[in-house]
């Protein structure tokens, strides 16, 4: 083996283990949890279920808006990964403190060969540069109004406040449209409609 094999040898390696570095990194998203539910009063999830339906009605809004839902999804995917580093800052926390989320991301993704996708989808993002990043916006507001709804429906009086103030952060048409189903809808109404209307009894 040639002394360029060798070397070559050692970078893939390397790259690889940067690879399975930045997949136990995003893993820490499943034990990082959204601080917001604290001052709700009820309700918890992690980062990671956040991220996994962002990304799901990311995909169906782009579709729904004629746009590109595969991109759409993959930036809602990765919206909040910096939050492994920095946590998350709940709007209470961000009074009082700050964070380098491009940086967090930058470094998550150093010699792994994926930092400048990433980055560029994060900045697209950030910058609100098309289509599909302002409907990323809209997905992680849709999947914060389908939260409060369901606390709403559970008996949480605050939610409603709250949800009001998340419709507010909607700029899409069709994310305000949904919304306003949403906000219609009882979360329970998918288990009990079912196949035919009485198939759970």
């Amino acid at each position: 083996m040639s002394h360029c094999d060798v070397t070559q040898n050692i970078q893939d390696r390397s790259r690889l283990q940067r690879i399975v570095d930045f997949f136990n990194e995003a893993g820490m998203l499943r034990f990082t949890p959204r601080t917001g539910y604290q001052f709700l009063g009820s309700g918890k999830e992690n980062v990671a279920e956040h991220s996994f339906r962002t990304a799901i009605i990311g995909w169906v809004l782009a579709r729904m808006a004629g746009a590109d839902a595969p991109r759409t999804a993959l930036i809602c995917l990765f919206h909040d990964l910096p939050e492994a580093r920095t946590g998350d800052f709940n709007y209470v926390n961000r009074i009082y403190n700050t964070s380098l989320p491009r940086k967090a991301l930058e470094d998550a993704a150093f010699g792994t060969g994926l930092a400048d996708e990433l980055l560029s989808l994060w900045d697209e993002l950030e910058n609100n540069a098309s289509p599909e990043a302002k409907l990323a916006h809209d997905a992680d507001v849709l999947d914060l109004t389908l939260n409060l709804k369901r606390e709403r429906d559970l008996g949480n009086k605050a939610a409603t406040e709250w949800l009001n103030c998340a419709l507010q952060r909607l700029h899409t048409p069709v994310g305000q449209e949904l919304a306003r189903i949403i906000v219609e809808t009882d979360h329970n109404a998918w288990w009990f409609k079912g196949p035919d209307a009485s198939w759970w009894t």
